[in-house]
């Protein structure tokens, strides 16, 4: 029978890491709309350096056939070979507070024991509170604030910040295993979930990674340098809308938006008008993710030969 690796290794020669300190979890996997969760942890890696602690082992939880390493091959040679990372590191902001980041790839096996091996070590490193995020996307307008729904043990947060509240059965991510555990342990724990346009899912865009990144300050006190991305995001809505103000019909669907958007928030700011609107969004009423990124491609099929974003 094949040996069996151990899902992870401690670094020799690690910082040392003060008790205390909140843990956030950045997981990209099988939903990560307009690449937020991926945003995220490219700028704690480019931006913070993070020192690694624990790393975790891909011949344990990565299906490579799945996501494949990146080789580089030049002309006549393989001249490098990046494999995924998860890794479990001391990161400080841009004020110098420490923190843990638990960032990398969500692991495609063995989730029960990934989570008995974090919930290990937050014993043994004592950490203050776990806060993680993900991003779906949902039949809102870019025009207005993006939302969120916030789950967890940080009711004072939830109250605050969580715009949408469903009833429902969802497909699991691995951050849904790690709250669940977390919070049956007792520890102080919140998730973000990041409404991202839907029309906005497939692009990497820039104002999903500063609301999420905003969650984040706002549940651990932790500061992050945000003027780069404020100037990508800037650079990104300026594209957004030029392509949208030469286009009648696409402005008219995201009119509707907004007008369902708008009723349903003044609906949830008093209890008659949520029971006169319900508790959630009448998506039958909505443009669908497919008919409006549609929209948006024969629009941009005029235009390949234009600079534009490719939805």
């Amino acid at each position: 029978m094949p040996r069996t690796p151990e899902i992870f290794e401690r670094v020799a020669n690690a910082p040392v890491v003060p008790p205390r300190l909140p843990l956030v979890v950045t997981l990209t996997g099988f939903t990560d709309a307009g690449g937020t969760v991926s945003s995220i942890v490219d700028y704690m890696r480019e931006e913070l350096d993070p020192q690694p602690v624990a790393v975790f082992r891909n011949d344990a939880l990565l299906d490579y056939r799945a996501r494949r390493p990146i080789v580089t091959f030049d002309q006549d040679h393989l001249s490098d070979y990046r494999a995924p990372r998860l890794e479990l590191s001391l990161v400080h902001d841009a004020l110098g507070q420490p923190f843990l980041l638990l960032a990398g790839y969500e692991p495609d096996f063995q989730w029960d024991h990934f989570v008995e091996i974090l919930l290990l070590l937050a014993d043994e490193l004592d950490i203050a509170s776990m806060t993680w995020l993900h991003a779906i996307a949902m039949p809102v307008p870019h025009t207005r604030p993006l939302s969120t729904t916030v789950s967890g043990s940080r009711t004072d947060l939830i109250q605050a910040h969580s715009v949408w509240k469903p009833h429902t059965q969802v497909p699991a991510t691995i951050g849904h295993l790690i709250e669940f555990r977390m919070s049956e342990d007792g520890y102080p724990v919140v998730g973000f979930v990041l409404l991202v346009p839907h029309y906005l899912a497939e692009t990497d865009y820039p104002g999903a990674t500063l609301a999420a990144l905003d969650k984040l300050m706002t549940a651990t006190g932790l500061v992050f340098g945000l003027d780069d991305v404020r100037e990508d995001n800037r650079d990104y809505l300026e594209r957004i809308e030029d392509q949208i103000a030469r286009n009648d019909e696409l402005a008219r669907m995201i009119q509707g938006l907004e007008q369902r958007f708008d009723a349903y928030m003044e609906g949830e700011r008093g209890a008659a008008a949520r029971e006169a609107a319900g508790s959630r969004f009448d998506e039958g009423d909505l443009p669908s993710a497919d008919e409006l990124a549609a929209e948006l491609e024969r629009f941009l099929a005029d235009r390949r030969g234009d600079d534009d974003l490719r939805f």
